[in-house]
């Protein structure tokens, strides 16, 4: 898989009908994936919410979006991220380094509970980044 660029969506407990809408609009096929499934479940209300959906439509585009775990703040009008996607781990490692340079890094890029290596930062201008490589050892 090339790497993707594409929104990531932040909910307050209703991304699985926001990302049912969004499909009822685009078409295409949609992914959900529920805290509990990962066994990462803060608490036991959040084992049904999002912690993780895919929308890829046939027309190309890609949507991502998840709840917001406990102590993530959710302010709409702002509640989104832009994902970088991807199994080229050099390349993807390369942004991550630029973009995180010189911002705030929430989550260090590196293995998750789902296998994947993740990590989240804003960057100098204020823009929330996730980045996201799949495939990967370390």
């Amino acid at each position: 898989m090339s790497s993707r660029l594409n929104p990531y969506l932040s909910f307050a407990g209703d991304a699985k009908q926001a990302m049912e809408f969004y499909k009822s609009v685009f078409g295409g096929s949609l992914t959900s994936h529920t805290f509990g499934e990962y066994g990462g479940a803060p608490s036991e209300e959040y084992n049904d919410k999002i912690m993780h959906s895919m929308l890829e439509t046939d027309s190309g585009y890609t949507l991502m979006g998840a709840d917001n775990p406990p102590g993530m703040e959710h302010r709409p009008g702002t509640n989104f991220s832009v994902s970088l996607s991807g199994d080229d781990a050099d390349e993807l490692r390369g942004y991550w380094e630029k973009l995180s340079s010189r911002g705030t890094v929430a989550v260090p890029l590196e293995k998750q509970m789902w296998g994947d290596v993740f990590g989240m930062c804003t960057d100098a201008y204020g823009i929330s980044w996730l980045v996201n490589i799949t495939g990967t050892e370390n």
